[in-house]
């Protein structure tokens, strides 16, 4: 969406921050915080008593919104232009690069090695003093 192709009727109606939104889309680039607001108080035609009275405000409404990231020396970018982009392997001879197979081979025969060498041992009965008590028990003053 263009700022051009929005009446100004909407652009009044609209919040600062999806005004400030459209202004970062059409940019396309970082823009400085005070470059970003008199942009946007500009399209809204604010007069400029309210310009100094909400510069304030629009700061705090960038640094909570989502779709905005601050970046060093006081720009502001959209979220959706910094994302981090992550890499997987499509085949299993990439992922034999990261994890070569002797090392997990060996790394599993010595955890399952260890399991069987782990016994229960039968003869020590850590329940033989249980005692189990029911409600009855309680009332009648068994205990």
């Amino acid at each position: 969406m263009k700022i051009k192709s929005v009446s100004k009727e909407e652009l009044v109606n609209m919040s600062y921050d999806d005004v400030a939104y459209i202004v970062l889309k059409e940019k396309g680039k970082k823009i400085k915080t005070l470059d970003l607001f008199n942009a946007v108080s500009e399209n809204m035609g604010l007069d400029p008593q309210k310009y100094e009275d909400k510069i304030g405000d629009f700061f705090t409404l960038l640094a909570t919104e989502k779709r905005f990231i601050q970046l060093e020396k006081g720009y502001w970018d959209l979220r959706e232009n910094h994302q981090v982009k992550i890499e997987i392997p499509e085949s299993d001879d990439d992922m034999e690069e990261v994890y070569p197979e002797e090392e997990i081979e060996d790394e599993n025969e010595d955890f399952f090695d260890e399991i069987k060498d782990v016994t229960d041992d039968e003869t020590d009965d850590d329940l033989k003093d249980l005692v189990i008590i029911d409600d009855e028990n309680i009332d009648e003053g068994e205990i």
